[in-house]
């Protein structure tokens, strides 16, 4: 028996899929992409009626630079019933705006015309946050992007880094594609991204926003590359700064204003109140985090520099920024909308719970394209049906009460780690980590079995962390022994 994640892993998931066309009877790609994005117990559905021979037909056709991905194997696994359950409502309410479901494209390159938005929501994204419109000429860089991969795992990677700025089109073109969008998908969310380098500029680019008839408006407060000084992160920086400019937008315009802020400091929560007493609606968070990279094809006539990071590495850090807004007492009466790492219907959950009301996406699309939200909506619906949910809005924020500071944590009781002997295939990857960064308290025996060591364990749960197979997991918790 394959592991399928692993297996699917391997599959290049693309574009106008062979193995589709070859098998006849079912989507294969479909399925492979279901499981790729943590829907593997709906993927059977896509193969259901598929014979062996049909299978076998579209593993022959897979495009790969080794070996096919084993369809076969992988379809054994699933199952293949159709799931014709009904399932409950993605619509939420996002300030005050009605949206069909909580998925955003991100302001960036993946929204950057008309044609571009209209095919993402035809596709089923519920809006987009326009890449950021400003009044100065943009000049951007070649090459602009960089990503951080693992070895000999090109095209998927852990992170991405762009250089580029601000949309390269004049203006007034800008807000013309706005005010067709809006109009060609009344149904559809329309928040116009903008950036200013003074107050005429900030309340002039709002009110062409407005008129142009968008839903909303987010403030670029953060964008961490501009190569002119006191725009993006150098505002996000400045509570000052920040409250001024969400006060002189808020009184020009009538629609909900966004400041959006930057990860580029050590307490988000200052420039945020800043924005929530200039009367910001929301708070969108986190923009890309200052990084570098050292790859030489991504240098400019040989030059290199400090730009931003996103993708699934950094949803850590910014689940962290939206916990401590989230938490803040004199927050209480703010939306967020969540952005970073996001890249599955869990990832967007995560974010959920934290107290988004919506969540924006945009390096996953980078890398998979559009074609995602179908798996974004599949496995949250399924995942509120399965806890009988009929309303999105009541999970937001359902995990917060359950992060605490440190100093209320319980430190008088212990989870031990359990083997499952069934699933460990004897690597002795848990004897390693615990021996050379634990407290060696994993034996390991000739025949390649790994023991816990009651007497040294302290319930770390690194061995868990490092097991390839999942052959480790918890027991229950108990009072922590005595020191005699």
């Amino acid at each position: 028996m394959i592991n399928i994640q692993e297996e699917v892993a391997r599959c290049l998931l693309c574009h106008d899929a062979p193995c589709s066309k070859a098998c006849g009877k079912g989507d294969v790609a479909r399925a492979l992409r279901a499981v790729r994005f943590d829907n593997a117990e709906l993927a059977g559905q896509w193969l259901a009626g598929c014979s062996n021979d049909d299978l076998e037909r579209a593993e022959q056709a897979c495009v790969h630079y080794d070996l096919p991905v084993r369809i076969a194997q992988i379809a054994q696994q699933l199952d293949d019933k159709v799931q014709n359950q009904e399932l409950p409502s993605l619509q939420i309410d996002f300030c005050g705006i009605k949206c069909e479901n909580p998925f955003f494209l991100a302001s960036s390159s993946i929204c950057t015309g008309y044609d571009m938005v209209a095919r993402a929501f035809e596709a089923g994204w519920a809006g987009v946050f326009y890449k950021t419109i400003c009044l100065d000429d943009i000049n951007e860089v070649s090459p602009r992007f960089d990503a951080v991969h693992r070895a000999g795992h090109r095209g998927d990677f852990s992170a991405f880094r762009n250089m580029e700025q601000l949309s390269e089109n004049p203006a007034e073109v800008d807000f013309e594609i706005l005010n067709r969008l809006k109009k060609n998908y009344p149904s559809k969310i329309v928040v116009a991204s903008i950036m200013g380098s003074t107050e005429e500029q900030w309340i002039e680019l709002a009110k062409m926003a407005e008129s142009a008839g968008v839903d909303a408006i987010e403030l670029n407060f953060s964008c961490p590359q501009m190569r002119i000084a006191g725009m993006g992160s150098d505002v996000g920086q400045d509570p000052e700064l920040v409250t001024f400019y969400t006060a002189y937008v808020k009184r020009s315009v009538s629609i909900p204003v966004i400041p959006k802020m930057t990860p580029n400091i050590t307490h988000m929560s200052n420039p945020a109140m800043g924005a929530y007493f200039a009367g910001a609606d929301a708070i969108s968070a986190i923009n890309t985090i200052k990084s570098v990279t050292m790859d030489d094809h991504a240098a400019v006539s040989g030059k290199k520099t400090v730009s931003g990071l996103s993708g699934r590495a950094v949803k850590p850090i910014a689940q962290r920024f939206i916990l401590e807004m989230a938490k803040n007492p004199i927050m209480k009466k703010i939306e967020f909308s969540g952005i970073g790492g996001i890249e599955t219907w869990r990832d967007a959950l995560e974010f959920i719970q934290l107290g988004c009301t919506n969540v924006q996406i945009c390096t996953a699309v980078m890398q998979y394209g559009y074609r995602i939200i179908d798996d974004l909506m599949l496995g949250l619906r399924h995942y509120m049906s399965s806890r009988g949910i009929n309303n999105l809005a009541d999970i937001v924020g359902e995990q917060l009460p359950l992060f605490v500071r440190p100093s209320d944590l319980d430190r008088d009781t212990i989870v031990y780690p359990v083997i499952d002997r069934e699933k460990c295939i004897g690597c002795g990857r848990c004897h390693v980590s615990c021996m050379d960064a634990g407290h060696q308290a994993i034996s390991f025996d000739e025949d390649r079995t790994p023991h816990i060591l009651g007497s040294k364990c302290v319930g770390c749960h690194l061995c868990r962390i490092v097991c390839p197979t999942g052959a480790i997991s918890s027991a229950k918790r108990i009072p922590k022994k005595k020191n005699k």
